[in-house]
């Protein structure tokens, strides 16, 4: 029987190239809405996707010969995965695609932040050439702490281990250091930590984890990176905690308003005001959800996915 895949994003060639050539039936459909993918979805036995729009129940109840579900992508948030499940759908995320450009994406943000990289690079091309007031942090010497030492997790800390630096870190998961990173609970890192990399999947356990007691429980004042999803982190609170020196720098790659009004946020006369002082504030670093968006990493996620998919049917 010939396995009917429907693509509704674009990927890397590769992708699409190597499952035709593994024998699977492609169809693509970039442009139609989620209404017009549901009424069709019954004829496909899997669906490969990155963020175009969520599968929930409405959705999952018309795929009735799907088979599985692949976001070429680290997460699944996106899907309802325990009605998935029930349905016996394989889902397929691929984390190990772009664990490597997260982890390099990481370590530039906090190398940046210390070092004023991109104060004085704005400076300097406005004609001020203020040294002083650059003047940067080594990372030597520094306690480097991670919560969630998942793909990319693990990947940051191998970054690291040119530095003569700690790397601690804590996951919900027991027993599982290595020899880049130590694990501890979350008050000793609190405790410790000079650097907060966040790598964590967006849940109800993580959402709007960073807030104002999470922040202040830190012993030391400490500069925050995340990479994994915006809403992990409550904007306001954190931007009072850089008001008063608590938080140093903040590098963001996610941000709490994406998806929901981010499309419109630079229109709108409504900015949120946290994100009105972060656009300008001269400690902080903003990049717009690339932190895994290499060259390499294209090429990469569409393997990883193409491999997987292979493995169901084997």
């Amino acid at each position: 029987m010939s396995i009917k895949i429907l693509h509704i994003d674009s990927n890397h060639p590769v992708l699409w190239n190597q499952l035709e050539e593994a024998g699977f039936e492609n169809h693509a459909d970039f442009k139609s809405s989620k209404e017009e993918i549901e009424a069709k979805i019954q004829d496909y036995n899997g669906i490969v996707i990155r963020s175009r729009f969520k599968i929930d129940k409405t959705f999952l109840d018309k795929a009735v010969n799907l088979q599985f579900i692949a976001r070429v992508g680290a997460g699944l948030e996106s899907i309802d995965c325990d009605y998935a499940e029930t349905k016996g759908i394989h889902l397929i995320a691929a984390p190990e695609g772009n664990r490597n450009a997260v982890a390099e994406h990481s370590l530039g943000v906090i190398l940046s932040l210390f070092n004023n990289l991109n104060k004085a690079d704005a400076e300097v091309k406005a004609g001020q050439w203020n040294r002083e007031s650059n003047r940067g942090h080594e990372l030597d010497g520094k306690t480097v702490g991670i919560i969630g030492y998942g793909n990319m997790g693990k990947a940051f800390a191998k970054k690291l281990r040119g530095f003569e630096v700690d790397v601690i870190f804590h996951d919900i998961l027991e027993n599982i250091g290595d020899e880049n990173a130590r694990q501890v609970s979350l008050s000793e890192l609190q405790k410790k930590a000079d650097v907060l990399s966040l790598h964590l999947p967006w849940t109800p356990q993580t959402d709007k984890m960073v807030n104002a007691a999470f922040i202040n429980a830190f012993e030391k004042p400490f500069w925050i990176v995340n990479t994994s999803r915006g809403k992990n982190i409550v904007t306001a609170d954190l931007v009072e905690a850089m008001k008063t020196k608590k938080v140093l720098g903040a590098g963001l790659d996610v941000l709490e308003y994406e998806k929901l009004s981010f499309e419109t946020l630079f229109q709108d006369k409504n900015t949120p005001e946290a994100f009105q002082y972060l656009l300008e504030a001269k400690n902080a670093l903003l990049t717009p959800h690339i932190a895994g968006w290499t060259f390499e990493s294209h090429e990469r996620l569409a393997q990883v996915i193409v491999d997987k998919i292979k493995a169901v049917y084997a």
